[in-house]
């Protein structure tokens, strides 16, 4: 009877559009393990019942076991009730698993409210670990798109969503020793199993950007029995736009960018966060037009090197953001060397009604131009420059849906999240992240064209009552010291990148605002995010863990004893470099491998930290010098006069020590005595003593608000230059 039950339920669910993957021989299916499922409806154990291969033993929370209809209907297979918190119960489990017993487990001991992953209890480690039996992973993805489950209001609901089912390989899972009485590390390990399944379950390497788009603009399309179009982008124009409203406003911005372009063209973006540039960069995408993201805020003369580096011919713009932002130079200069500057007003009115009804027909029909993506190149972005002059960073429609896609896994977006995104599209964690997610991800998303506002941006965000921001710690400590706490009530996590998050910065947030940190790493090569932390795992002091996917290497570096230079490999790392040297000529980084220049540790649970970064050393007399211990130590010998000071350091040659050290403040008060005696006082070694110290209004910042270390550099050189032509005369 058991397996005519099966039969009947598992041809009843393939009718209804649900479909189940094996991921290995079921030759190889061992005669013990732990089944560790995802929990998303209600029908979640009769879709395993169905499918699973075997005869599990299903270990059902209260919520399931409590329903009649789920036992009347599994009353032929083996099931218990379970509590994953009370030890008898999974002494129970153990002794089945022992006795040569599958078990299915569901990790999250509750169906998710988000559609994602909720918090992972330890017992399906414990269960795995202790009868030494292998973890199978299974993946239910599509239910909580239905009416089973508990996301009303938070996804779309439709009566028959497509289910899909995916058993990974069964993979063995022993704790060390020393971790045995980390509770949550037992629970993270199982939550990073799962998230690996989710990645791969999600994440499909053929998409193009638009085609992804599309994708989510029909999954979110319509609402409720109204099919009501939900509005799920605005700008500062306030005049919210639906994924129908943007997708036909991209079909014919797209066609009519398409008879002045060539296939695989690259056009330069110089647009701040509007909707017009969301709509111009897909729809120079959807027609195989290459978007050049250029960072306006450099000046003429890096602009016209980007222009010339990834070997543009034409510049997409507004007239009245030329006018505002007061770029008139800009533009004179492109156009003096032969770029052809494309005014979005001016363009817009060259289109006619046809062309408009054409795009909506496209729309209509669901004509994606250019569906597969893959590794072809889909924007170029440029690298901030503080190592030196910008190179193009060339990304693939791959390399971005694979970060986002990860990202996924780290937090969960849903349609009542308003993502607040300051952050400038020229810079990838502005597109990646601040842009592209929520709109793949089915959020609302607001865009604001500068992160400098302060005041303003905490009003908004107050008004627009938005749950997520990203941002730099230079951009979040301004809003937290001039909003009012209230502002911000709505948020629901925030996330700092793109610089280090420094402890005061966090502490305002936590003690004033109420509202924890968390902190992300990454670099435009890699699309950008590499490592982050979430509400499941959060340390403070570390950049988080590694998303998946992502292979790393520590490689050792001369004069430095403790950890070594993070190295990665993913789906998420970049096609390689256009250098200015050589336009045009496509540079991919070695094997695959982005070597990031951060010396890093990596703890026995996977927690990463950065130590320091290999260009921000100097070499004293054959030592190695830390120039980021140099600041944090000023910054420390001064901090009691407050954080509203900025300070500065950088390297420079000397004649017989190779290389000083020059600290560059705002700060009258810092003095080489009083640093000389912290530094005698904490143990410090004397060379991190500066031997310059000189004093500015203020300290040179990129975009993001990340030191510009290579314009500091060169002001001090032309300034000690001048000194020393003034004493020679």
């Amino acid at each position: 009877m058991n397996k005519f039950i099966k039969f009947c339920l598992r041809t009843l669910f393939t009718l209804f559009k649900c479909r189940c993957k094996i991921r290995f021989d079921l030759k190889n299916l061992p005669q013990k393990g732990v089944y560790v499922s995802n929990h998303v409806s209600y029908l979640d154990p009769l879709f395993l019942y169905a499918f699973l291969p075997g005869n599990p033993v299903f270990a059902l929370n209260g919520h399931l076991h409590r329903r009649h209809w789920i036992r009347n209907l599994m009353k032929y297979a083996d099931t218990v009730l379970f509590n994953p918190i009370e030890p008898t119960d999974l002494k129970e489990l153990i002794a089945k698993v022992d006795s040569g017993r599958l078990v299915v487990i569901f990790a999250e001991g509750r169906i998710t409210e988000n559609g994602g992953l909720m918090k992972i209890y330890e017992a399906p480690g414990l269960l795995a670990d202790k009868s030494k039996a292998p973890i199978i992973p299974v993946w239910i993805d599509g239910p909580q798109y239905g009416y089973f489950s508990k996301t009303k209001g938070k996804l779309p609901h439709r009566p028959l969503p497509k289910v899909r089912i995916t058993v990974g390989e069964p993979r063995p899972f022993k704790l060390k020793d020393e971790l045995r009485r980390q509770r949550d590390h037992i629970s993270n390990e199982v939550y990073m199993i799962l998230r690996e399944m989710q990645f791969e379950i999600n994440y499909n390497p053929k998409l193009s950007l638009f085609a992804q788009l599309m994708k989510t603009g029909k999954v979110h399309a319509k609402e409720g029995f109204t099919l009501k179009r939900p509005k799920v982008i605005e700008d500062i124009n306030r005049k919210p736009h639906s994924y129908k409203d943007l997708l036909v406003k991209s079909f014919v911005l797209g066609k009519a960018l398409k008879k002045k372009t060539v296939r695989y063209e690259h056009v330069g973006l110089m647009l701040p966060n509007t909707l017009a540039a969301v709509c111009s960069f897909f729809g120079l995408s959807a027609y195989e037009r290459i978007p050049v993201m250029l960072n306006f805020s450099v000046g003429p003369k890096n602009i016209m090197s980007m222009c010339q580096t990834a070997e543009v011919n034409k510049v997409i713009t507004s007239l009245t953001f030329i006018r505002n932002a007061k770029l008139e130079s800009v533009v004179e200069l492109l156009k003096a060397k032969g770029i052809e500057v494309i005014y979005l007003e001016a363009f817009a009115k060259k289109i006619g009604i046809f062309a408009k009804i054409a795009g909506f027909l496209r729309y209509k029909v669901k004509r994606v131009p250019h569906k597969n993506g893959g590794n072809k190149k889909a924007v170029i972005l440029f690298t901030s420059g503080s190592e030196g002059a910008p190179k193009a960073v060339v990304l693939s429609h791959a390399n971005i849906l694979s970060n986002i896609k990860q990202l996924a896994t780290l937090e969960t977006l849903n349609t009542t999240d308003l993502v607040f995104n300051a952050l400038p599209m020229f810079h990838s964690f502005g597109l990646t992240v601040g842009t592209l997610f929520p709109l793949f991800e089915g959020s609302r998303l607001f865009l604001y064209p500068s992160p400098l506002h302060y005041r303003v941006i905490a009003e908004l965000v107050y008004e627009l009552g938005a749950t997520i921001m990203f941002g730099t710690d230079t951009f979040f400590r301004g809003y937290g010291k001039i909003a009012h706490p209230y502002d911000f009530h709505n948020i629901r996590f925030l996330y700092g990148g793109a610089e280090a998050v420094k402890l005061d910065t966090r502490n305002m947030w936590m003690e004033r605002i109420g509202i924890r940190m968390m902190e992300a790493y990454g670099s435009t090569e890699c699309s950008p995010v590499v490592t982050g932390n979430n509400s499941v795992f959060n340390r403070f002091g570390s950049i988080g863990k590694l998303l998946p996917a992502i292979e790393y290497r520590i490689e050792p570096v001369p004069g430095i004893e403790k950890g070594g230079e993070l190295w990665v490999k993913g789906p998420n790392v970049m096609l390689g470099y256009y250098m200015p040297e050589n336009p045009g000529v496509l540079v991919p980084p070695e094997g695959g491998w982005y070597k990031t220049g951060d010396v890093v540790e990596i703890d026995e649970i996977g927690f990463v930290y950065i130590r320091d970064r290999i260009k921000r050393f100097a070499k004293i007399g054959g030592e190695m010098v830390s120039l980021t211990a140099v600041f944090d130590m000023v910054v420390n010998a001064y901090q009691w006069m407050g954080s509203d000071f900025g300070y500065g350091v950088v390297a420079i040659p000397h004649e017989s020590k190779g290389e000083q050290i020059v600290l560059v403040t705002t700060n009258t008060q810092v003095k080489q005595e009083v640093l000389h005696e912290y530094i005698k006082n904490n143990g410090l070694s004397e060379l991190y003593l500066p031997r310059i110290i000189m004093y500015r209004d203020s300290i040179p910042t990129l975009a993001t608000g990340k030191a510009d270390n290579i314009t500091l550099k060169k002001e001090v050189l032309e300034e000690l230059a001048k000194q020393e032509l003034s004493k020679a005369s």
